[in-house]
């Protein structure tokens, strides 16, 4: 059994701003199931959203975020992330990121600031369209250099150990994880009694989506498991341009191209967004991306056009390099053509319910990032806030622990001898094209029953299936040896059925959760869906 005074899982922006803090006050472990540079963070293109120009202000930057929103941002929370931002920043280039700059007419240089779609002003900090990729980058290497933080690759976590589990008490709390060894296939024991969860988002519950193959959703069906409450998860954000083409898979169209200028166009070049919003292709991602599944349901079309052809070849090559060659090698010459798009799911708004520190409703836990339901994005996030949450939660979740006593009982944890994992008489999975079925079905039942466009009807009948298959996938569980498959699968189904749960609860459209039967914004639903296992 090994132990450690902080266990992160996820290596994210929020996971290793975290660990970077946090391995002040002791040993840190982060547990990651993929190589460490494997991250949501790593496929963030646009950037990240802070106030850090004159011609911008605080409460310009809330105001954006409360109305994007749509009336369920927690408004503390909000000003306080916002207002904690630009300290963030700096923080981030003293860590190395190497943000855009332009030059002056006097020579000096300032921040090269972009622009996105619901936001009043440009504010978005980009390194070209590779941002995150960027942020992984300098904050890897700091972990890499600091002698507290241990890094367990290909290594995923199964399921927290609290002591109501062990069956030691009735105010519960997490004392140790469970992880897989992929390499060896064993499972690990992990003492700790204070487990951060930065495992981001949960995209691939979805048939189409702009997320890597990694975002199934980990650890929100792990807090959920463990007791913790979840919160808003009907709100999943749909990107409304992912590039639409049969050999490209989950790629992006970085919101920073429309806020350089691009147009939504139809097959014959006509710009229609005008129809659905005064803002047009600027307007926040729920209006975006209804208003192309309108266009194309109503047209039959199987995508529509993003054009930014009128914007000098020069620019596009340097501003967006990244999705200029992307789109090259699939013979889509962006300077010259529209890039054929269609919406993905992209982004959960809801997560594992926190306070502005962090801290989850089951003690010893903490949640950090996409997968935590902090109160900023509300009803749907303000794009580029993401990133801007994850470093300022991190701190602020830092802070917090620092100031709370240690857990009054730590002796106790220490002396706990935590039970190894038992795998029983599991044997070996001999079936593999169960979970890949399984997994196929789950994400085209809530693609189709679940998605940008809802109701009752479809909502009732991917519950009903849900329920059926966590049935089998819990029965294959404890049959099989677990693998990062099986436990994968078991994950996206748990997360599969909180999504229809809370909307099925959400009996009114707002924000990212739009329903036919409801079709209006009802008052009496401005309060978060909470669920609770008790």
């Amino acid at each position: 059994m090994k132990e450690f005074d902080f266990v992160v899982i996820g290596s994210g922006i929020a996971g290793l701003s975290f660990a970077l803090e946090a391995a002040a006050l002791g040993r840190v472990a982060i547990i990651t199931k993929r190589a460490r540079g494997e991250s949501n963070t790593a496929w963030a293109q646009g950037g990240i959203a802070s106030v850090t120009s004159t011609e911008d202000s605080f409460e310009l930057h809330v105001q954006d975020t409360l109305e994007a929103g749509d009336g369920l941002c927690d408004e503390r929370v909000v000003r306080t992330i916002v207002n904690e931002g630009p300290a963030r920043i700096r923080e981030l280039i003293e860590f190395g990121v190497q943000f855009d700059e332009r030059e002056l007419p006097d020579g000096s240089s300032e921040l090269d600031l972009g622009r996105e779609g619901g936001h009043s002003k440009r504010r978005i900090l980009h390194a070209r369209d590779v941002t995150g990729r960027e942020i992984e980058r300098a904050l890897l290497a700091a972990v890499a250099a600091h002698p507290e933080i241990t890094v367990f690759e290909n290594h995923m976590a199964v399921d927290l150990i609290t002591l109501g589990k062990l069956g030691l008490a009735s105010d519960d709390r997490v004392v140790g994880v469970y992880v897989l060894d992929e390499a060896t296939r064993e499972v690990m024991t992990i003492r700790t009694d204070r487990l951060v969860l930065a495992t981001g988002g949960c995209g691939k519950v979805y048939l189409y989506t702009t997320n890597p193959s990694i975002a199934t959703g980990d650890g929100v069906a792990m807090a959920w498991r463990a007791g913790a409450k979840i919160a808003n998860m009907e709100f999943i954000q749909f990107h409304p341009t992912c590039l639409y083409h049969p050999d490209a898979r989950s790629f992006l169209i970085s919101e920073a191209v429309r806020g350089e200028g691009a147009r939504l166009v139809d097959e014959q070049g006509a710009e229609f967004m005008s129809r659905y919003d005064p803002r047009e292709a600027l307007a926040s991602r729920d209006i975006v991306a209804r208003a192309i599944d309108a266009e194309m349901k109503r047209t039959g079309a199987r995508c529509v056009y993003l054009d930014i052809t009128h914007q000098p070849a020069d620019f596009v090559k340097d501003r967006f390099p990244n999705i200029y060659e992307r789109c090259l090698s699939f013979g889509l010459d962006i300077t010259r053509q529209p890039i054929p798009v269609v919406p993905a799911a992209h982004y959960q708004c809801g997560g594992v319910l926190t306070n502005e520190n962090g801290k989850a409703t089951l003690r010893g836990l903490y949640a950090v990032g996409e997968v935590a339901c902090t109160g900023l994005h509300g009803a749907n996030r303000l794009a580029s806030n993401s990133l801007l949450e994850a470093c300022v939660l991190a701190h602020r979740c830092v802070a917090g622990i620092r100031a709370e006593p240690r857990f009054a009982s730590r002796t106790e944890v220490e002396a706990l001898d935590l039970p190894e994992w038992v795998s029983g008489d599991a044997h070996d999975v001999d079936e593999l094209v169960v979970i890949y079925h399984n997994w196929d079905e789950i994400r085209r039942l809530m693609w189709d029953y679940v998605g940008i466009v809802r109701s009752d009807k479809r909502l009732q009948r991917a519950a009903t299936r849900l329920r059926n298959l966590e049935r089998e996938i819990q029965e294959f569980y404890w049959n099989f040896k677990i693998t990062t498959d099986l436990l994968e699968l078991r994950n996206l189904a748990t997360v599969a059925a909180l999504i229809v749960d809370c909307a099925l609860l959400r009996r009114e459209s707002r924000g990212l959760h739009y329903t036919l039967d409801h079709p209006n914004r009802d008052d009496r639903f401005r309060r978060n869906t909470v669920l609770s296992r008790s």
